[in-house]
């Protein structure tokens, strides 16, 4: 039988309410807002605008949603697999797990259930993809990523 470590349990909680905040903002927007209309929240910054995203980060591979719902739950268990046998080893490490597993979840269950993606976050000044909760969930993961790897860098110098 596996124990699960304290922190494991930490990264998963966690994951669950990155999901639980992902998957709420997309029934609000969706029920207040609906398809076809933009809402300007912030001006010149940041509009609501609720769109089906069949592809994956930036439209790619768009009209493969059985190969990405595929790929998200194969994703999901390897890293609820990770995170159950190697526990995380530091603060930056939990949180990027805690992220990524809340972002391919967020995602993975609107295809799974929906056959696409709500994405809503459209900014304005700039030409860029809209993105959903989810999203900003993994870009928050590769972030901690870089800073874990460049802490843990740090202390192998100091090692020596």
């Amino acid at each position: 039988m596996i124990l699960i470590n304290r922190k494991s349990i930490n990264v998963i909680t966690y994951s669950f309410y990155i999901v639980l905040l992902d998957q709420v903002s997309k029934f609000l927007i969706l029920n207040t807002l609906g398809f076809e209309r933009s809402q300007n929240i912030i001006p010149n910054l940041l509009n609501f605008t609720l769109v089906r995203n069949r592809g994956a980060a930036f439209s790619l591979l768009s009209n493969s949603t059985s190969l990405l719902t595929i790929i998200s739950i194969l994703a999901s268990l390897l890293l609820i697999t990770i995170i159950i046998r190697f526990p995380p080893r530091s603060y930056w490490n939990l949180n990027g797990l805690a992220y990524l597993l809340g972002g391919t979840l967020g995602n993975g269950i609107d295809r799974l259930f929906k056959g696409y993606v709500l994405d809503f976050l459209d900014l304005v000044p700039i030409n860029f993809p809209i993105f959903n909760v989810a999203d900003i969930a993994i870009n928050i993961a590769i972030f901690c990523f870089i800073i874990d790897i460049i802490k843990t860098k740090d202390k192998s110098k100091l090692k020596y």
